[in-house]
C-alpha cells in the first residue's frame, strides 16, 4: 500500500486548526486535524477533578466578530462584567491600579502622583520599560507594571518592545489618576465591558461544534515534514502525504521538524521565546470566591494571577463549593519550580490574600503547559518576519497564537486558522 495522500493536512487540533478546517469544509475540500494529544481543544481544553472543572488557564470571550459569534453563540453561555482586582502587600486594589489608588495610604498617593507629576516628557527609548514611565512615571511603573512585567512576562521590561500593547494597557490621565485616588468609585475602563462563558462543559463548550464537525485523527504527534515529497511522519509511526499544509505549531518547532530548512531561518527559529505556565488549581469546599479573575504584584507570590472557575460558571463546581486557578510563567519551555514549591507557595498567597486556609482545601492540582504567551523581546518581528516569509515560500500556511507567533486572544486565534487556508 502506499502513502495515504491528504487534500489538507492541518497540524493542531486547537481553535486555529479547526478554523481552518470549517474553512476547507466551506469550500469543498477534505481536510484532516492531526492533534498530538488525545483530546482536541489545545489550550482551550480543560479537566475536571471530582466535579470541579477547570480550563487550561483563564479563558474569556469578548469576540465581536460576526463570525465567531456565529459560532460560539451556539452554545448557551453566561455575562460578566469585566471586573477585575490587584493585590498589592496587604490590601486589594481595583484594575487598573493607577485609576485606584484610593484604598493606598495618603503619603503613598501623594508620593506615586507627585512622580507622574514628574514622569519623563520624551519616550527615553523603544522598550516597553521606557514606555511605562513615560506613560505613568517612575513610581507607579515601578510599584506596579514594571514588577508585574517580570512575573507575566518572566522578562525584564527593558528587554520587551512595545508593539504588542494595543488596548491591553490603559494610558494614563491626570483626570482619572486624581478621582481614583480620591474616590473608590471609579468606572471600569477595561478594554472589554463583559466577558462571556459557556454554561456547561468549559470554555472549551464554545468550540465543540467545530470538533464535532471536524475529521480529527488524535494521538498523531508530528515528528518530521518532509517538504520535498510533502510528506508527515508521526511518532505512532504513520505517515501521510498532502496537497496543501496549514500548521499551527509554535514557529521554533516548525523550523527543527521540517526539512530542508535554510540555516538563516533556523537560527531566527531559535531566537523566538515564549512563556511556559504552571497552573495550579484549588478546590474548595465552601463558597470563598467572588472575583472573576485578579492580578498579584507581590514579589513573594509567585503568580502572577488567578481567576475563579466557580465564577465563571457555577457549573464548574459541585454545588456550594468554589475554585481559582493560579498562573506561574517561566521563560521557556520548561518551568523554574518545581511542583511542590508551587503549591506551598500558592497556599501562602491564599492565606496572605487571606481567602482560605488548608482546611478550606478540598485539593490542589499541579499541571505545565509548555506554551502559554509569545515573547516580544526587541528584535523578536524580524526573526518572526524570517521565518514567517520561508514558511510562506515552502508551501506551510501557518497560522494561529504560536503559528502567527504573536499575541492572538481565542478569537484572533480561530480568524488566523480560518483566514490560512485561501
Amino acid at each position: 500500500m502506499g502513502v495515504e495522500t491528504i487534500e489538507v493536512a492541518i497540524i493542531g487540533g486547537g481553535i486555529a486548526g479547526l478554523g481552518a478546517a470549517l474553512k476547507a469544509r466551506e469550500s469543498g475540500q477534505h481536510a484532516v486535524i492531526f492533534e498530538a494529544r488525545p483530546a482536541a481543544g489545545g489550550l482551550l481544553d480543560n479537566f475536571v477533578i471530582d466535579g470541579y472543572r477547570f480550563d487550561h488557564a483563564v479563558h474569556l470571550s469578548f469576540a465581536s466578530e460576526e463570525k465567531v459569534r456565529a459560532i460560539f453563540d451556539r452554545t448557551p453561555y453566561l455575562t460578566h462584567p469585566a471586573d477585575s482586582n490587584c493585590f498589592d502587600q496587604d490590601r486589594w486594589l481595583k484594575h487598573p491600579v493607577q485609576n485606584n489608588l484610593y484604598p493606598l495610604p495618603a503619603d503613598d498617593k501623594v508620593k506615586l502622583i507627585k512622580s507622574f507629576l514628574a514622569r519623563p516628557e520624551e519616550l527615553g527609548g523603544t522598550d516597553y520599560e521606557s514606555w511605562l514611565r513615560h506613560q505613568y512615571g517612575n513610581g507607579i511603573a515601578e510599584r506596579y507594571p514594571i514588577r508585574y512585567t517580570q512575573k507575566y512576562w518572566a522578562t525584564p521590561a527593558a528587554q520587551l518592545s512595545t508593539t504588542w500593547i494595543g488596548n491591553r494597557m490603559r494610558r494614563a490621565e491626570l483626570d482619572e489618576i486624581l478621582f481614583g485616588a480620591l474616590s473608590a468609585q471609579t468606572p471600569n475602563t477595561y478594554y472589554t465591558k463583559e466577558m462571556r462563558y459557556p454554561e456547561k462543559g468549559g470554555y472549551k463548550a464554545f468550540i465543540q461544534p467545530l470538533i464535532d464537525d471536524a475529521d480529527i485523527r488524535l494521538g498523531h504527534k508530528a515528528v518530521h515534514i518532509d517538504g520535498e515529497r510533502k510528506e508527515i511522519t508521526f511518532e505512532n509511526g504513520h505517515k501521510v502525504a498532502y496537497r496543501r499544509l496549514v500548521s499551527t505549531l509554535p514557529l521554533p518547532v516548525l523550523a527543527k521538524l521540517f526539512a530542508p530548512v535554510p540555516a538563516p531561518v533556523l537560527q531566527a527559529a531559535g531566537t523566538l521565546a515564549a512563556t511556559s505556565i504552571d497552573l495550579i488549581s484549588v478546590a474548595f469546599n465552601k463558597p470563598l470566591v467572588k472575583d472573576l479573575w485578579f492580578y498579584i504584584y507581590d514579589d513573594d507570590i509567585l503568580a502572577s494571577r488567578a481567576y475563579s472557575p466557580s465564577v465563571k460558571s457555577p457549573e464548574n463546581v459541585p454545588t456550594g463549593c468554589s475554585s481559582l486557578q493560579f498562573e506561574i510563567y517561566s521563560r521557556g519551555t520548561s518551568s523554574r519550580f518545581d511542583a511542590q514549591q508551587l503549591k506551598e507557595n500558592t497556599l501562602y498567597a491564599l492565606k496572605k490574600m487571606q481567602i482560605a486556609d488548608e482546611d478550606d482545601i478540598v485539593f490542589m492540582d499541579h499541571r505545565f503547559l509548555q506554551y502559554g504567551n509569545v515573547i516580544f523581546d526587541a528584535d523578536m518581528e524580524a526573526n518572526r518576519k524570517v521565518v514567517l516569509d520561508w514558511a510562506r515560500q515552502a508551501g506551510v500556511m501557518s497560522c494561529g497564537r504560536f503559528g502567527e507567533w504573536d499575541y492572538l486572544w481565542s478569537n484572533q486565534s480561530f480568524l488566523s486558522g480560518y483566514n490560512a487556508l485561501t
